[in-house]
């Protein structure tokens, strides 16, 4: 009887100790794992896709504009360019208005890049450009300035104030967990360019005050509850600004950053550097964490262009993905500077961006090389 008793007590005491291991979260995947998730793909070259029809995420992805017949287009010539790799960005408000039908265009989208062969990397939050996102039927472009309607997501009304920083929980494991073991899904990029302040008139005084600190605190529950889900997928957050020298020294780095390079399985970055050397040394300080490196934006013509850079991300198999495929509602053909700078015209040199809205390229040398590289071996 004592035998009895001291094997029920020691079985009991098992099956608790495999409950609580099932239910602790997740921790960062190792720097092996990491290597094998990457090893499994061929050097991978894609852009930050958002269709022409759209001036921001909303307006991608909202019942009445979300536009399937343009999204199959544009990335049937992004396929034939050879590319194999989308980021995508997605927002929090679109969860509120409809979670059940959001997943299901979110479905519907991968359908279609799957057909083209395409792999996408989805975008949580992002704190770039207007920090007061609204439902509903977006604002027309500002003729020939610079993103004039993309929208921060969460945004300031929730960024701003921590008690609402659980409102979205939901979201996330919600869109997190629908394709946590879905293979079209590469990565989960959590945030973009935390603590990013819009400077522009109009818009300055509508940011967070301290944001670094809301951004940091928000970035922490995010990680946490992706690793929650424990998706297939690895969870990265890129680095976007700082002294590059300073890249590769995690003490030397902001709050926000080293959280970044110590819990993300994925190092990623931007690169919008005029200077090659720059570029160069960014990478040479990420070398230092031994983790498959990739570039989540580039592309700042006339000197950021992809002769200039494509080599470089190649020699050490960088993932790379530019900002802008065609050229559309989002005006970033235009530079950053056109916000103060007025344009009467196209620009000579397109800022981002490939392709014109018919198809046909900006530079058709330019997307030669960018077929030849991609499909040298």
């Amino acid at each position: 009887m004592k035998l009895l008793t001291f094997l029920l007590l020691a079985s009991v005491s098992l099956l608790s100790c495999s409950m609580k291991q099932e239910k602790a979260p997740a921790g960062r995947w190792s720097k092996e794992k990491a290597w094998e998730w990457y090893n499994k793909y061929d050097w991978l070259v894609g852009t930050n896709f958002n269709p022409s029809t759209a001036i921001n995420q909303l307006e991608f992805w909202q019942a009445e504009t979300f536009d399937p017949e343009t999204i199959d287009r544009e990335l049937k010539w992004s396929a034939d360019l050879g590319m194999t790799l989308h980021r995508v960005y997605l927002h929090n408000l679109l969860w509120q208005q409809d979670s059940a039908g959001f997943l299901d265009r979110l479905d519907k989208y991968l359908a279609i890049s799957d057909k083209h062969g395409i792999k996408t990397m989805f975008v949580i939050f992002d704190d770039v450009w207007h920090p007061v996102p609204k439902l509903g039927k977006q604002p027309e472009p500002i003729p020939r300035v610079h993103n004039s309607g993309w929208v921060q997501a969460p945004g300031a009304e929730i960024l701003g104030d921590s008690t609402r920083h659980d409102e979205m929980q939901g979201y996330v494991k919600g869109v997190i967990g629908r394709f946590a073991n879905d293979e079209r899904v590469i990565c989960w990029d959590l945030y973009n360019e935390p603590d990013n302040v819009a400077g522009q008139k109009g818009r300055a005084e509508l940011e967070v005050k301290n944001k670094k600190m809301y951004s940091l605190a928000l970035l922490k529950k995010v990680f946490k509850w992706a690793r929650e889900v424990n998706p297939s997928q690895p969870l990265t957050v890129g680095l976007w600004k700082g002294k590059p020298e300073h890249w590769g020294m995690p003490d030397s780095l902001s709050a926000i950053d080293r959280y970044v390079v110590k819990h993300s399985d994925v190092i990623s970055f931007h690169a919008y550097d005029v200077d090659m050397e720059i570029v160069k040394l960014k990478i040479a300080g990420l070398k230092k964490y031994d983790r498959p490196l990739l570039c989540t934006e580039y592309l700042r013509r006339p000197e950021n262009n992809f002769m200039n850079m494509l080599p470089i991300f190649k020699k050490d198999k960088i993932a790379a993905i530019n900002w802008g495929f065609v050229s559309g509602k989002t005006n970033t053909i235009y530079p950053w500077r056109s916000w103060n700078e007025k344009f009467e015209t196209e620009p000579e040199h397109w800022h981002h961006d490939i392709l014109r809205k018919d198809g046909t390229p900006f530079s058709k040398d330019e997307v030669e090389f960018i077929e030849k590289i991609i499909k040298e071996k």
